[in-house]
């Protein structure tokens, strides 16, 4: 055998052996691991599953704890005493169910709409505060009523002492008193002012190194942002709750009043689903920069707690009407001296009918106020104001509100589907209605069935001897006798006991009149009746408070 051949053979002899050696040593290797886990217990549960581990403590981002520290010592808790009241809890304010159809009827306080009552589930609506027991205390065995004490809250907007809250939480008292986050202290507190059409009031403390809140403005907000209340709810102090604003400019009736309920002129609320409770009246709503950007003031609920809807009052007109009280210690708006019905989806056959696209109709006019002697009269269409087109009621309610009393608007009116332009001095709306003002205006022949079938309505004659026990003093000389339910009439809100004046702008001098314009009607026409109703009830009756109602819509197929 060769050299050669004998050193091939024993390389591969050697690599045979380091083959065979690394071979060996992995299969212990294997063996050996095999055994080891083997011996470590499985997890039966989640084999694949990584357990969890925890980040370090660190600041969080975008919690509202910064906000709840910086408007803590701004917010105040309010206990309220009623000493000798007799109109019942301070937190009634919403009464029984409303029965009955939507009424109309003009705003007593003018410039403004009003509904009757029933018109909506006014028992939703609450304005609330308690956690101090709440309520008139009566003494079982007779005698007289005992002090009884409630909580609501504030927030400081001065550092001289002046807090904003709600005047239901402070009107009628006999005590108030006002304690800070970790302060025992009592401090006496006295109302500078009140405005019960925004339900908004400023008390001042003596105390003079507070922390005034800062003011936002409400106009910066949109639905879905954050929102925070902060208050006492049930007593609770400091307690704060979030959520978002889920409507803006939200209409809300108020609690009805000796039976009935009115819509507020001068109140369009932010709407939140952050957790508002009785106790939170006159707190802060705060946006995430801790700015104040709505006040506290109603819920809507079916048990008189908290279910995800409430409502405060916007700062920006929260902030008018503070500086209105700190400085005249009352709030001065701005009046012409008219109504107007509600708006809804009929206004415009209405305005229609008497010859406008848009604007705001005239209902009444109150005598001798800053309109009449202007030559507005009922039935006129208000549609611009200095040149500034009036496209709803709201609009003219805002700018105759802003403006300064002695002040001359110039009014552009329809008349007769005529334009023309009045001068009118705005005076002081608490002067002009100062007297609750309302401007005043049995059966013998039957209904022709031609009427019955297009309106749904039954009519008669009314007779001088069934006016004068109405208390009736107007031309009228039509009254309804029935309105039939789901009719044209019914679905209007014409009522039993309307008196009949005009039907589509001609004066209705009896049951014929109505036959006759009826008969020229198609469908799809606008139809406008003007009516004299008897305020304040549904039940018909002496007494003479007859007021003027213009009802309209557009005849449909189920209407002939």
């Amino acid at each position: 055998m060769s050299f050669y051949e004998k050193a091939r053979n024993q390389k591969f002899l050697s690599f045979t052996m380091i083959v065979f050696t690394l071979a060996l040593g992995v299969l212990l290797g294997t063996v050996v691991q095999t055994g080891v886990k083997a011996a470590r217990p499985q997890s039966t549960a989640a084999p694949d599953a990584t357990p969890l581990t925890l980040p370090p403590v660190t600041q969080m981002q975008g919690s509202f704890a910064a906000v709840a520290k910086k408007l803590g010592p701004s917010v105040v808790n309010i206990s309220v005493e009623f000493g000798g009241r007799t109109s019942g809890s301070p937190q009634a304010r919403a009464g029984g169910n409303g029965g009955g159809r939507r009424r109309l009827q003009p705003d007593e306080n003018g410039d403004g709409d009003s509904d009757g009552p029933g018109n909506s589930p006014e028992d939703l609506f609450r304005r609330f505060f308690g956690g101090g027991g709440g309520g008139i205390q009566v003494n079982p065995f007779g005698g007289e009523q005992t002090p009884s004490r409630a909580t609501g809250s504030g927030v400081v907007v001065d550092k001289n002492g002046y807090i904003l809250t709600n005047n239901h939480v402070v009107e009628k008292s006999s005590k108030i008193t006002v304690r800070f986050t970790g302060d025992d202290t009592e401090y006496p507190a006295k109302v500078i002012g009140t405005d019960p059409l925004t339900d908004l009031a400023v008390i001042k403390i003596d105390r003079k190194d507070l922390v005034a809140a800062k003011i936002g403005n409400s106009d910066s907000m949109q639905v879905g942002d954050w929102a925070i209340a902060i208050g006492s709810p049930l007593g609770f102090q400091a307690t704060v709750t979030a959520g978002i604003i889920s409507a803006l400019s939200r209409d809300v009736d108020e609690p009805p009043t000796e039976g009935r309920t009115t819509k507020s002129t001068f109140q369009h609320f932010i709407q939140t689903d952050a957790a508002i409770n009785p106790g939170n009246s006159g707190g802060p709503l705060v946006n995430t920069n801790g700015e104040v950007i709505g006040i506290n003031t109603m819920i809507a609920s079916e048990s008189g707690g908290y279910q995800g809807i409430g409502f405060a009052l916007p700062s920006n007109m929260a902030v008018k009407v503070y500086n209105n009280i700190i400085k005249e210690g009352k709030v001065t708006r701005g009046s012409i001296g008219i109504t107007f019905p509600p708006e809804d989806s009929k206004t415009s056959a209405l305005l229609d009918v008497y010859g406008a696209k848009q604007g705001v109709f005239v209902q009444d006019v109150v005598p001798d106020g800053p309109a009449q002697k202007a030559g507005m009269k009922p039935q006129d269409v208000i549609v611009s104001i200095n040149g500034k087109t009036i496209g709803k009621g709201q609009d003219l309610v805002d700018m105759v509100a802003d403006s300064e009393i002695g002040s001359t608007l110039k009014i552009g009116v329809m008349r007769d589907k005529k334009p023309m332009a009045l001068n009118v001095v705005v005076a002081d709306r608490a002067k002009t209605f100062a007297e609750g003002t309302v401007v005043s205006r049995n059966q013998d022949e039957k209904t022709p069935e031609a009427v019955k079938a297009k309106f749904g309505i039954s009519i008669g004659a009314l007779s001088a001897s069934a006016k004068q026990s109405l208390g009736y003093t107007g031309t009228g000389s039509v009254e309804i006798q029935s309105v039939d339910p789901g009719s044209f009439a019914d679905g209007i809100g014409l009522e039993k006991g309307d008196i009949l004046l005009e039907l589509n702008r001609e004066a209705i001098n009896s049951p014929a009149d109505v036959t006759r314009i009826q008969s020229s009607l198609k469908v799809g026409d606008a139809v406008a009746f003007h009516v004299a109703r008897q305020a304040g009830s549904n039940l018909r009756g002496g007494g003479g408070n007859w007021q003027p109602l213009f009802l309209a819509g557009r005849l449909t197929e189920s209407a002939n």
